[in-house]
């Protein structure tokens, strides 16, 4: 049995970011913290791959940068009722390689002292005075301090009855060659076109092996005991044969997602969930960039709690919401209803007729400061559109009135 101050169970983005920023921030816990990791790197992780040059500025603020084959990303095109509408404004991301990705990460921090164990697969955390023990398959550990990095099926969140989520998500992606119609590489594209479908189906350019291909997938949201009436393989086979492809001429690769719930609870005493553990974005499914803040977030929060032998994380909720990862994600759960619900129709229109607002989109993705001249803009877009909306409906237009 190892005495350790923090155990992370996870080494993806989030929980490599949790010990870098917390021996960043307090390096005398370095050889204290170890992260338990059940794959083995390079391990194969389905994802689109898309991460927001915030998400690369953050971690470049502790000095780290993550040298891995990439595509630069400088916009978007959005296609919904039969159009679409391309915004750009200069690099706003990249599109990675999970297995890449992960490994590079790993090898940075294991650079920096981080204890990273693989092969690390947890079978059961027990509650015990001072805080947990964690069985795995790499040797017993104590800790004071437990954190849920393990993604949607976490074993941490499950063995400390956290309970069930209301917004799960699931996705299926391949990666085939470019055809002529595709946007250009430097797009991502999300189409809306489906409205059966609670989500999109996208596009984003990748890299596999150097050569130059595009990931396709569709992500469909559910809530609660809610059965989505459309499959997601239907929806891809459909847009594969406009395309000229066929579905089963590629490896189909299937994953799920937990989106964030701002009242779950995502702490008890000497325990914390952060990334898909706790809940990412419900209405995109992005995850990375938001991984890496909710590691800055944690990092920073235990660098602070565990050399002073605070261990209640009563206050984690409240510190996640009270920073860049929480007040981003509850924008994202509060447009749930917009993007998915009976004003659908309406918030599309607004997109393709208001690039602007598109584009504080974009430049929130890379990290860009907003003027105050933009916000001000997009401000009065929104509160027009809505005005107009508004009008349609007390007149008898109903939610899917045509307002052009």
């Amino acid at each position: 049995m190892r005495d350790c101050a923090v155990v992370i169970v996870g080494g993806g983005p989030a929980g490599v970011a949790t010990a870098l920023f917390l021996t960043n921030a307090a390096p005398q816990l370095l050889g204290r913290v170890v992260v338990l990791e059940k794959e083995h790197y390079p391990r194969e992780k389905f994802c689109a791959g898309g991460i927001g040059a915030r998400g690369d500025r953050l971690l470049s603020s502790i000095g780290v940068t993550v040298d891995v084959p990439s595509v630069p990303v400088n916009g978007v095109g959005f296609r919904a009722m039969g159009q679409t509408t391309v915004v750009r404004d200069g690099h706003i991301g990249r599109v990675v390689r999970r297995v890449e990705y992960d490994a590079e990460l790993a090898k940075i921090a294991r650079g920096r002292g981080i204890e990273i164990l693989e092969g690390a697969q947890v079978r059961g955390v027990a509650r015990v005075d001072g805080g947990f023990e964690v069985d795995s398959s790499q040797g017993e550990f104590r800790t004071s301090a437990l954190v849920g990095a393990d993604g949607v099926g976490s074993v941490v969140r499950r063995s400390l009855g956290f309970g069930a989520t209301r917004y799960r998500a699931q996705a299926l992606e391949i990666d085939t060659e470019m055809v002529d119609d595709d946007l250009p590489r430097d797009l991502l594209l999300f189409d809306a076109s489906h409205r059966e479908l609670p989500g999109y189906y996208w596009d984003f350019p990748t890299l596999v092996g150097g050569r130059e291909m595009m990931c396709r997938g569709v992500y469909l949201l559910s809530a609660g005991a809610q059965t989505p009436a459309v499959q997601i393989q239907d929806i891809l086979e459909q847009e594969l044969k406009a395309r000229g492809l066929r579905l089963g001429d590629y490896r189909k690769k299937r994953f799920a997602e937990r989106g964030f719930e701002p009242h779950r609870a995502v702490s008890q005493p000497h325990v914390l969930l952060v990334g898909e553990s706790a809940g990412i974005d419900p209405v995109t499914g992005e995850g990375i960039a938001q991984a890496l803040f909710y590691g800055e977030t944690a990092g920073r929060y235990l660098a602070d709690r565990v050399p002073r032998g605070v261990f209640d994380f009563a206050d984690w909720p409240e510190t996640v919401r009270a920073n860049h990862v929480g007040r981003d994600l509850l924008v994202r759960e509060r447009g749930v209803a917009l993007f998915y619900g009976a004003a659908r129709p309406n918030v599309e229109r607004f997109l393709h007729a208001s690039p602007e607002f598109v584009r504080l989109g974009l430049q929130h993705f890379a990290g860009k400061p907003w003027s105050r001249v933009q916000v001000a803009r997009a401000s009065l877009l929104a509160l027009g559109h809505a005005a107009r909306f508004g009008l349609h409906r007390v007149l008898g237009g109903g939610a899917k009135a045509d307002l052009d």
